[in-house]
């Protein structure tokens, strides 16, 4: 069924949602706890596969538009869709975003998470606290009768009356049989604007936070995206269900 082209899931296909987005869950407590200094963003891409294909599922990001990886680690200032490598040694200090999805019986889980490399500054922890808190504030949000910029305006305004700035260049999405449905899902907007969310609406929530300006750019690998001015990136992600009993974080260990 479909609503302004969003695809509505029934119940059955929420559960099926939430086994796939339990696998990614499972996979990144597990990479979260490999990340140390002195282990290359390559490494964590090795665990990663081979703990998804233990567990039935498929890599979602694998050869989707040409990536490579099954994996999006970004580090410091990357934003998204940092490319894993040998090279990319982890150091103490650092902050990684990892970002990783699976299809599992055809459907799709995505979710990500920020953590730091060992000890970090008092201000890169402060990042990775707001957005996270960004994530809390924009779920409680995603309820029937609300509209998606509800959602939008929650993520903004945590980040900015913390001093960050959220990322206009890359948005969240919907989620089921396909990665990424309608709608999209900004981290910016006017609350009260936006289409009314529904019951059975599966949305990727995914606020991305700067530490310094908004702007971003790709390298020349074609996927990386870096702030622009050098400054820190965090992002965090849940795959999260609209029912009428509230919204399921489905991506929740």
């Amino acid at each position: 069924m479909r609503i302004e082209e969003v695809i509505l899931k029934t119940p059955a296909e929420i559960e099926k949602l939430r086994r796939s987005n339990q696998i990614v869950a499972e996979v990144l407590e597990v990479l979260k706890a490999r990340v140390s200094p002195g282990t290359s963003t390559m490494e964590l891409e090795r665990i990663c596969e081979g703990e998804t294909r233990k567990r039935g599922a498929r890599p979602a990001f694998k050869g989707y538009n040409g990536y490579p990886y099954c994996l999006c680690v970004s580090v410091n200032h990357e934003v998204v869709h940092g490319m894993p490598s040998e090279s990319k040694v982890l150091r103490e200090g650092d902050i990684v975003s990892i970002d990783f999805g699976v299809c599992c019986d055809g459907y799709y889980g995505d979710a990500a998470v920020t953590v730091p490399v060992g000890e970090t500054t008092p201000e890169a922890q402060r990042l990775i606290d707001v957005t996270l808190r960004c994530l809390e504030l924009a779920i409680e949000e995603a309820r029937v009768g609300n509209r998606l910029y509800d959602i939008s305006h929650a993520i903004q305004s945590c980040a900015e009356g913390a001093g960050f700035s959220v990322v206009r260049a890359f948005v969240g999405h919907g989620i089921g049989r396909e990665l990424h449905e309608a709608p999209q899902v900004p981290n910016f907007g006017s609350p009260g604007k936006g289409i009314v969310l529904k019951e059975g609406m599966v949305l990727a929530i995914e606020p991305m936070v700067n530490a310094g300006d908004s702007a971003v750019k790709i390298l020349e690998d074609g996927w990386t995206a870096v702030t622009m001015d050098g400054s820190l990136s965090a992002h965090f992600e849940h795959s999260v269900a609209i029912t009428k009993d509230g919204a399921i974080v489905l991506s929740k260990t």
